[in-house]
């Protein structure tokens, strides 16, 4: 039972490590890029609204649940998988908490927060917003590709022989 429980586990954090890098992955290349070109207070206003709106269960779900997946995976599996496939679990958990709950929580999340407090109408406002775009984008491929790490080595974990 608890080989089975793991093996879904494991299939849930690669499959919500992968939902969450495809958001950051379009926001790397679409968005961010899109939110650029627009005139700076277009840009700013719309982003505001993004990060407001991007607060819902929905994208909660995801996020927090792999984390919470993460968090309990490798310390189940310790007990019923071979050392190589915890380790590919283990490195996976601890790339998608690090590279993605802790890259958010300890960079984008201030940006954001700097960026709802300025005026887009501003000389302030003017100069977050250059470097916002460049420093809140730069970490967003870090998470993508955390996210991503994560999810090829969840997937790699429940491939590999036991």
């Amino acid at each position: 039972m608890t080989q089975i429980l793991v093996v879904a586990l494991a299939v849930a954090a690669a499959l919500g490590s992968g939902v969450v890098a495809g958001f950051f992955f379009a926001f790397s290349v679409c968005v961010m890029r899109a939110l650029g070109r627009l005139p700076r207070e277009q840009g700013m206003a719309a982003m505001q609204a993004i990060n407001v709106v991007v607060l819902n269960p929905w994208f909660f779900a995801a996020f927090f649940g792999t984390a919470a997946v993460c968090l309990v995976l490798p310390v189940l599996a310790l007990f019923t998988w071979s050392a190589s496939r915890m380790l590919s679990l283990l490195a996976g958990s601890v790339l998608y908490l690090a590279g993605s709950i802790v890259v958010t929580l300890a960079c984008n999340v201030p940006l954001n927060e700097a960026l709802a407090a300025v005026d887009p109408h501003s000389a302030e406002g003017a100069a977050l917003w250059t470097r916002y775009l460049a420093q809140w984008t730069a970490w967003n491929h870090v998470r993508t590709a955390a996210s991503l790490g994560a999810a090829a080595l969840c997937i790699a974990a429940v491939c590999r022989p036991a």
